[in-house]
């Protein structure tokens, strides 16, 4: 696999089904458009002669959309009943 400016070039392609393939001469017209595309989680393959040669993708890390991590802890989490409950220990710092 070989990776140039943002671009990932694989010999053996075998990902994940793409969401839009596009020929390289189509794409150059409308690189802008496919960057913002795969910012926003998308993956492109480019293709020359019907044959896929690389992929235009998000790097990784970097494709999660905002507030998509709101509630994503949702009923893994528990708060005790009587978590801000303080021991008479912590009676001499409160006073």
């Amino acid at each position: 696999m070989l990776h140039c400016i943002g671009l990932k070039y694989d010999l053996n392609y075998s990902h994940k089904e793409p969401d839009l393939n596009i020929s390289i001469a189509e794409a150059k017209a409308k690189f802008s458009e496919l960057v913002a595309r795969a910012q926003s989680g998308e993956e492109i393959v480019l293709t020359r002669h019907g044959k896929a040669v690389a992929t235009i993708s998000p790097l990784p890390g970097r494709n999660a959309k905002p507030g998509s991590l709101i509630g994503a802890m949702k009923g893994r989490i528990e708060i005790a009943d009587d978590f801000d409950d303080l021991s008479a220990d912590w009676d001499d710092y409160v006073k």
